[in-house]
């Protein structure tokens, strides 16, 4: 135990992206909360920090403005560290252990109604681009896909035959969900486009304009700019066709299980907030279809 915190740190990590296989993305989470924790305890020896140490670090996080569920992120991060510690170093006790953090209020993922959906959905494909773009966005709410998953897609991961495509999403769990007509239409417009682009040793399915693998920054560009030229006036990130597919698919099925297994939680916890959204759907019809249900001037 005599190793420093940055060392024991730095050593976490590199456990985390080779032996958990997280991704690169997950794994720069934990570092910069892992970072936060060692700025706050300043010890040379993390064995001596405990649970009021870990309390007081909240209470200063809090005190600064960060909200409730960053900061149970980070505690989630801090535990998983001193489990390693523990497993792997000798560490007798985990501070983190039976801590809770103040409750935020939960904020709701924004979704695009199903009219705004097919309003963002219909544009020419006109153009090499539009094309790629049309089979990404379509693909993309189809399935319900994380931004990374959806750049990580290689060709073979698309079943036409069966109407799938198989994803591997956070921490290497792979699934298969189903692709609808307009998506795989889309993608078989794309496939017969992309050869003319792909350069030499590439197998990523959707490409930049220079035959690259396509970044999650240039598809969160092109899905923001095609937004405004649809004439939608909301912020439209990437995540919002994810949030629209599970709230729509919720909305007509009523299968929170399914809907669940599709988004790839592992928790259903994380997908129950959908039924917040379903239910401001619900109620949003009622209040104006039901003749009880109008207010009066």
């Amino acid at each position: 135990m005599s190793s420093k915190p940055e060392s024991l740190a730095a050593e976490f990590i590199r456990h985390l992206t080779h032996e958990r296989r997280l991704s690169p993305l997950t794994a720069k989470s934990y570092s910069r909360d892992i970072r936060i924790l060692l700025q706050f305890v300043n010890k040379d020896d993390l064995a001596q920090v405990q649970p009021q140490h870990i309390r007081q670090v909240m209470a200063q996080l809090h005190g600064k403005g960060l909200l409730g569920r960053s900061i149970a992120r980070m505690l989630s991060a801090w535990r998983s560290f001193y489990r390693y510690l523990i497993r792997d170093h000798g560490y007798r006790h985990n501070p983190c252990n039976g801590l809770r953090v103040p409750k935020s209020p939960q904020k709701l993922p924004n979704a695009l109604s199903p009219d705004e959906t097919v309003q963002l959905l219909a544009f020419p494909a006109d153009h090499i681009l539009t094309v790629r773009d049309s089979a990404m966005f379509e693909l993309f709410y189809s399935s319900g896909l994380r931004l990374t998953e959806l750049a990580q897609l290689n060709p073979a991961a698309i079943d036409f035959a069966e109407g799938t495509v198989k994803v591997r999403g956070k921490g290497g769990k792979e699934r298969i969900v189903p692709v609808g007509d307009f998506a795989l239409l889309a993608l078989n417009a794309w496939l017969a486009r992309r050869a003319q682009i792909i350069k030499p040793g590439v197998s990523a399915l959707f490409l930049s304009q220079h035959g690259d693998a396509i970044s999650v920054r240039t598809i969160a560009h092109r899905l923001k700019g095609r937004a405004r030229q649809q004439g939608i006036h909301q912020n439209v990130h990437p995540h919002i066709l994810r949030h629209s597919f599970a709230s729509h698919l919720l909305q007509s099925s009523g299968d929170l299980r399914a809907v669940q297994e599709m988004l790839g939680h592992a928790h259903i916890t994380s997908t129950q907030v959908y039924t917040h959204l379903d239910f401001q759907h619900l109620t949003k019809i009622y209040d104006t279809t039901h003749p009880r249900a109008k207010k009066r001037g």
